[in-house]
This record gives C-alpha cells, sequence and structure tokens, in this order.
C-alpha cells in the first residue's frame, strides 16, 4: 500500500475533520446579485453552482480559473472552460454564465471576476462564492481583503467529510489540502492577501499535529 493510501489513524481523521469543519463558514446561502464559480479539480463546484442557479438564487455566474498543476490534466482547456461546459449540461443557460479563464490563485480569482463583471456593466452588492467545501473560509478571507465592498456569501458542496473522503479517494491527498489551506488562511494576512480569521487553539493544535504527520504536500513554498 502507497503512503498515499495508508488508513488515517483514528487520531487524525479526528484532527482532519475539525479542520474541515473550521474551513467552512456556515453561511446561510441566500439570494445573491451574482455567483463566482472558484475554479480547483472539482467540478461539484461548477454542479453545485448550477443546482444553486436553477433554484432561483441569482442571475449571473462567473466562472474562473485557468490550470494549475493539479488540473492541467484533467482540465486542459482550462478549469472555468470546462466548469462553464458543466453548469449547461447541468441546466445552466450559456448566456447567464460569463467566463474568467486566466486566473492562477484566489485573489486573481476575485479581481479577475471582480473586472469581468465590471466590463459586462454587473456592480454587485452581494457576491455568493462557490468553492470546495474546505476552501470557503481562505476565499472568504481573501474576498473581504480585495473587494471589501460588497457583501460575500460562501457556499459548496452539503458534503460530509467522510463523504468528501471517498468521492477523492485519496485520504494524504484531501488532509495535505486541509492543512495547507489552513496554513494559508494563518499566513496570508501577514501578507496582505486576506484578512485575519481567529484559528482556536484545538484547530491550531490539529493542525500542528498533521504537519508533524507528514501531511504537507500542499504547503507554502518559500
Amino acid at each position: 500500500m502507497s503512503d498515499s493510501q495508508k488508513a488515517l489513524t483514528e487520531d487524525q481523521w479526528q484532527q482532519a475533520e475539525l479542520i474541515w469543519n473550521y474551513h467552512q463558514m456556515r453561511h446561510e446561502v441566500r439570494t445573491a446579485d451574482v455567483a463566482i464559480g472558484l475554479g480547483s479539480h472539482d467540478l461539484g463546484v461548477a454542479a453545485f453552482s448550477a443546482e444553486l442557479y436553477r433554484a432561483g438564487l441569482f442571475p449571473h455566474l462567473v466562472f474562473t480559473g485557468g490550470n494549475s498543476p493539479t488540473t492541467a490534466k484533467v482540465f486542459p482547456r482550462g478549469e472555468a472552460v470546462h466548469f462553464r461546459e458543466h453548469a449547461i449540461d447541468h441546466g445552466v443557460p450559456a448566456e447567464a454564465i460569463l467566463l474568467e479563464p486566466n486566473a492562477g490563485n484566489t485573489g486573481q480569482n476575485i479581481t479577475l471576476s471582480r473586472g469581468v463583471l465590471a466590463a459586462a456593466g454587473i456592480t454587485p452588492k452581494t457576491v455568493l462564492l462557490v468553492s470546495k467545501p474546505y476552501m470557503e473560509r481562505r476565499s472568504f478571507a481573501t474576498a473581504r481583503k480585495l473587494w471589501p465592498e460588497v457583501e460575500i456569501i460562501c457556499a459548496s458542496e452539503p458534503l460530509e467529510f467522510n463523504d468528501y473522503l471517498k468521492s477523492i479517494g485519496d485520504e494524504k491527498l484531501v488532509l495535505d489540502m486541509l492543512v495547507g489551506d489552513l496554513q494559508r488562511v494563518i499566513e496570508y494576512p501577514k501578507l496582505g492577501f486576506a484578512i485575519e480569521q481567529d484559528v482556536p487553539e484545538d484547530v491550531h493544535a490539529a493542525y500542528e499535529s498533521l504537519l508533524a504527520a507528514g501531511f504537507d504536500s500542499r504547503l507554502l513554498t518559500a
């Protein structure tokens, strides 16, 4: 059995679930002027964005994202392009979707999407950010820093931690991503990329424990 497929210990599973729960903002999902679907490896973002559109929560939907090392092979034409196609397959009319195909990080997701909306004559007051479940807090903190005049509502596919683990099929990768995103929540405010978020002591302890156990492939590089 490879390192990436080793079963988690009970302690590691509990630590990961604690961080998973912390990453989610638990916002009430409600109507907004626009939604922005943040590109990634996870097509669930596109499918859930389509579900929210069909529920009548917003009239305009931006998909944003170019490519990253983890998505280039899966989405060779770029994350936003593939997300758009997936959303259309799930019932969103093409004319409701705006495309931002260049962003390479969350900050660019926000700033470039804002530019695409402005070019279309759309100046929203409320923005629904749709992301992977463990990316809610980081996307919220980033958007509040870069676009403080709008109200940010976070949403993600309503999956339990165990179900998400099964859907990805690689426990170590998921824990690496949870740890990496938490590191960014902690470090990005110091770099001016995001507003600060309170990290409870038990969450920080879980983070340190998982780091020490080697769940570190998604850490920031110097």
